[in-house]
C-alpha cells in the first residue's frame, strides 16, 4: 500500500535544482508515501548558500543521520541529464532504454525549515547519491553520475533494507543497461513525456 500526496501530477519533461519533483519514502504509519519535495538541501555551514543536489561522500557526518532507512527515498524518472564538459555545452539525456523505462534515483530526504523558492516555511528536501561514472557517462560527464535503481528488490533494499547492504548500492549502473536517448534538448524529447531529472 501507498499513500499518494503528489495530487493531480503532470508530466515533467525536465526537473531543475531547486523545484518540485515526486519522492516516494517511508510515511509515520510506516506505509509508503509519493509526495512532491524540492530538490537540494540545505549546504553545510561555511559552504555557501546554493542547494546541494548530489551526495557523493556518505562518510561524512552531514549525510550520516539521512543514510537511515525512514529518510532514504526513491526518485522516480525515466532519464536523466548531463552536459557535455566542453564548449560548446550540450544536453545529453540518458535512459535505460529508447522508450524510457521507469527508474529511481537513490535518494535521501529531510524536513527543513527556512527561506527556500516555495517561500519561508517548512519544506520537504530531497537530494540524490552519485558515484563513478560508467563508459557511456563518462565521456559526456567525467565528474560523476546518479545512482540509478532499476527494479523492485533494489526499490525495497534502498528503502528499508539494513543500511550496509543499502549504501553497496551506491555504484555505476553497467555500461549495457544505459543509453543515450537524446541530446541538444533542454527537456527530454521522449514522446510520452519523461520525468527527467536534469544535471548531476
Amino acid at each position: 500500500m501507498m499513500h499518494d500526496r503528489s495530487g493531480n501530477l503532470p508530466s515533467l519533461p525536465a526537473v531543475y535544482p531547486d523545484s518540485i519533483a515526486p519522492v516516494v519514502h517511508a510515511a509515520p504509519d510506516g506505509e509508503r508515501e509519493l509526495s512532491m519535495m524540492r530538490w537540494g538541501f540545505p549546504p553545510p555551514p561555511n559552504l555557501g548558500k546554493a542547494p546541494v543536489t548530489n551526495v557523493r561522500n556518505l562518510k561524512s557526518p552531514y549525510w550520516r543521520q539521512c543514510l537511515k532507512a525512514g529518510w532514504r527515498c526513491l526518485v522516480p524518472a525515466n532519464s536523466f541529464c548531463e552536459w557535455t564538459n566542453q564548449s560548446p555545452k550540450v544536453p545529453h539525456w540518458f535512459a535505460l532504454a529508447e522508450a524510457r523505462p521507469l527508474f529511481a534515483f537513490a535518494g535521501i530526504w529531510r524536513r527543513w525549515t527556512g527561506e527556500r523558492k516555495g517561500g519561508a516555511g517548512e519544506h520537504q528536501l530531497f537530494a540524490f547519491l552519485t558515484t563513478e561514472p560508467n563508459t557511456v557517462v563518462r565521456p559526456i560527464h567525467a565528474k560523476a553520475m546518479p545512482v540509478l535503481l532499476t527494479g523492485e528488490t533494489e526499490w525495497n533494499m534502498w528503502l528499508s533494507g539494513p543500511e550496509n547492504e543499502a549504501l553497496a548500492l551506491q555504484r555505476p549502473l553497467p555500461e549495457e543497461a544505459l543509453c543515450i536517448a537524446a541530446k541538444g534538448e533542454k527537456s527530454d524529447p521522449a514522446p510520452t513525456g519523461g520525468e527527467g531529472m536534469l544535471g548531476c
